[in-house]
């Protein structure tokens, strides 16, 4: 809403923040609101229907969402790399493409790890250890051999997950080597106080996901799979208002105007 509002907020950086807070937004909805309904009625029961949607809304966000991370460093990379081709290269049509592919990413993998999963037969009872409906843990209660196709796609999506991961470090590799170069040493600190935060919660994004979604369940105990899950779906969508926002002074500054 304060982006839309103020003009002087129109650029790149910040079209891609609105997308990525809706995508935030929707992601923590998905899972928390559940969690505490049941915690409140005490129970713990969720119907089929509401589990292939939940399964298919994280999917969709969260993939999403990193996918919109990876655009976003790339934007700064651009920004503090290439200044003077910023311009030409981050234009109105190449973002909106750039967050339509996005979108469409996350919409597409969405469908096909919902599709997969819930194509399984499942014959291990209807318990599922863990706060919301996860396919790991949905896997777990499929039978025979027959969940092997969707962890072959598991398998895949991780590959293109630490693929992205990887862009994200060149990226911010290229950017620190570039921010070092600043004579100032506000401008450094500037760059840094935000550079390194977001790395570290694209990081814990990263490898607590990979490990929720690739080792095997029955080497883990439920609370660490717990403790896993809060870590990629909970953590990350409150600490990116925090990196993006709540930080940045541009953002309290149109803030601040609005409430005036």
């Amino acid at each position: 809403m304060v982006v839309a509002l103020n003009n002087h907020l129109q650029t790149p950086m910040y079209f891609f923040l609105v997308n990525l807070s809706i995508l935030d937004l929707g992601s923590i909805s998905v899972t928390i609101p559940k969690s505490m309904a049941n915690y409140i009625l005490n129970t713990r029961s969720i119907s089929y229907a509401g589990c292939v949607a939940q399964v298919f809304l994280f999917v969709f966000f969260t993939e999403a969402d990193f996918a919109f991370l990876t655009v976003m460093a790339y934007d700064r990379y651009v920004a503090i790399c290439k200044p003077l081709h910023y311009e030409t290269v981050m234009n109105s049509r190449a973002c909106v493409q750039m967050a339509a592919s996005a979108w469409i990413s996350g919409i597409l993998f969405s469908v096909l790890h919902t599709g997969n999963t819930f194509a399984l037969t499942f014959c291990g009872g209807n318990m599922v250890d863990q706060f919301f409906c996860e396919i790991p843990q949905l896997l777990k209660l499929t039978c025979s051999d027959s969940y092997l196709s969707e962890v072959r796609v598991l398998a895949f999506n991780a590959c293109l997950l630490l693929g992205c991961f990887v862009f994200i470090i060149v990226s911010y590799v290229q950017i620190f080597k570039s921010v070092l170069r600043i004579p100032s040493e506000q401008g450094r600190h500037k760059a840094l106080s935000t550079c390194l935060p977001h790395l570290t919660v694209v990081s814990l994004f990263v490898c607590t996901g990979v490990f929720a979604y690739l080792k095997p369940t029955s080497s883990s105990t439920s609370a660490l799979y717990l403790m896993v899950a809060v870590l990629y779906s909970v953590v990350p969508p409150m600490m990116n208002p925090i990196i993006y926002s709540m930080r940045n002074k541009e953002i309290k500054g149109a803030l601040r105007k609005l409430t005036e």
